[in-house]
């Protein structure tokens, strides 16, 4: 989807008279007369450029006279684009056709500490505030947000495509109105955990459009609270575009297979897509232990049983314990948080069941370790072992922005082969990298080819790929060699 198409949904869903970008000054939307800021951070010339490249590739030709005005359609309707030479580049004003007259391009402020965001009233006017919060919830959704932030007197924000922006048309929610809003949609329970502990964790369901994994907490502003979307629909393997040698981990009749990342990096629904892969090729009982239960899955070629940490048991490891006794093929474990939660899941998997985990480590070598250094000195080499005969693949991934918008996940793959259980066993987890690297031929990758594959591919701009890479030295090297110029051009010079 064309970058622009975001933002002229966005007019025809604000029903906004404009919407104005100029160098140095955050993004405007002009509603009933009136600007609202919806970005934190000043556009630049480079945002501008890649917004008209896309549908006037030679617009700067066109500026003969310092200005240009062109007609532009698409599925959410007619628009008028205004373009302008200016000092620091140009701006961009996008129009509903029906608009007569261009809205007024923002003067060019001073500049603005980077390091300090301007405060909240300065950023959005004020709005009325929501009378329940599914109004936000369903705002968040149409402008294809991941997760909704709500803080004490300040505008509500979203993160879009992984960058956190102010929500269009909403002012500053006092603290007293948000306790409200969301105390109206706290269950009992968490009501009674968040006064005790001052935070809690719970799913809140929003129709069938979709369901919210929610933590409510309380900082120095007041109350406030985070919610990450979660689709009623579950993408398949396929939408993914998981590889196969992912999928072949769900074929195991017994082992660990573990994802990792970073919160938001999507380990959620790559699981979620493994495990519906499942429930299509396999006539298998599985549990799962989620805090809280996510995606839901109906039973197809499988029998699911889902449980909610906190709702039908009290831990993942007095769940992991029951499962045992309740016959399953297969089991998930949402987070392998702690020590006992971890030695379970390694024992159940060594007893004949498959069982998937997640992890927040950033690569495969570093999940091995994680593992093992959650036990005590005296236990690591009984883990080692353990883990060697036990692990048979993971999948450590991050998500980047693509090109053009939306996200993509870059994969780093590991096969647990024998001369990988060997490198567990004898503690030589440095080496792993080096297997990967030899060991492509049977799917394995690194984090670094993965993210080469995707600037390659154009899929992703070199300096996302860049940011996201764990060793920087090493792949600012691979992309000098593939071509592509920048500051890692200059890693060598500067390790």
């Amino acid at each position: 989807m064309p970058v622009i198409d975001r933002y002229l949904d966005v007019i025809q869903k604000q029903r906004a008279e404009a919407l104005v970008f100029a160098v140095g000054v955050p993004v405007e939307m002009v509603i009933g007369g009136q600007s609202r800021s919806v970005s934190t951070k000043p556009a630049t010339m480079e945002q501008i450029h890649a917004i008209l490249t896309e549908i006037l590739p030679d617009y700067s030709t066109q500026l003969l006279n310092g200005s240009l005005t062109s007609p532009h359609s698409s599925a959410y309707g007619n628009f008028s684009l205004h373009i302008e030479q200016q000092a620091g580049g140009v701006s961009l004003r996008i129009l509903p056709a029906a608009a007569s007259q261009p809205a007024p391009v923002p003067s060019q402020p001073a500049p603005v500490p980077t390091h300090s965001a301007a405060p909240a009233a300065s950023i959005m006017t004020e709005g009325n505030a929501p009378g329940h919060l599914d109004e936000l919830f369903h705002q968040m959704l149409d402008m294809k947000a991941s997760d909704l932030h709500l803080k004490s007197d300040k505008a509500p924000m979203i993160r879009v495509d992984g960058s956190m922006v102010f929500m269009p048309g909403r002012g500053p929610i006092d603290g007293e109105t948000l306790d409200r809003l969301l105390h109206e949609i706290l269950p009992d329970k968490n009501k009674e955990e968040f006064k005790e502990t001052n935070d809690t964790d719970f799913g809140y369901e929003l129709g069938e459009r979709s369901r919210m994994r929610a933590n409510v907490f309380r900082d120095i502003a007041g109350i406030g609270g985070v919610f990450r979307q979660i689709p009623t629909k579950i993408l398949t393997a396929k939408q993914l575009n998981l590889p196969p040698v992912v999928l072949s981990f769900c074929d195991f009749d017994k082992g660990l297979v573990v994802v990792t990342g970073p919160t938001g990096s999507g380990k959620s629904t790559t699981l979620a897509a493994m495990i519906d892969y499942i429930n299509d090729t396999r006539d298998d009982h599985l549990i799962t232990i989620e805090d809280p239960v996510e995606f839901v899955h109906k039973d197809k070629q499988c029998h699911i049983n889902q449980r909610e940490v906190g709702t039908h048991t009290r831990g993942f490891k007095q769940a992991l314990r029951a499962a045992l006794r309740e016959d399953p093929d297969i089991v998930l474990v949402g987070e392998m948080r702690d020590l006992e939660t971890v030695a379970i899941a390694i024992e159940t998997a060594e007893t004949g069941h498959l069982v998937f985990g997640t992890l927040h480590t950033n690569t495969a070598a570093s999940t091995v370790d994680r593992i093992i250094d959650q036990f005590p000195a005296d236990r690591q080499s009984q883990v080692r072992t353990m883990l060697a005969e036990s692990l048979k693949g993971i999948v450590a991934q991050t998500l980047l922005k693509k090109k053009g918008g939306g996200r993509v996940a870059a994969m780093e793959i590991l096969v647990v082969t024998n001369a990988v259980s060997n490198l567990i066993r004898e503690g030589k987890t440095f080496q792993i990298p080096s297997v990967m690297q030899t060991g492509k031929n049977l799917g394995m990758q690194t984090l670094n080819d993965a993210l080469l594959d995707l600037v390659k591919s154009d899929t992703v701009e070199p300096q996302e790929a860049y940011d996201r890479s764990v060793v920087k030295k090493d792949f600012g090297m691979m992309l000098t060699r593939s071509g592509f110029k920048g500051p890692w051009s200059d890693e060598k010079a500067n390790p």
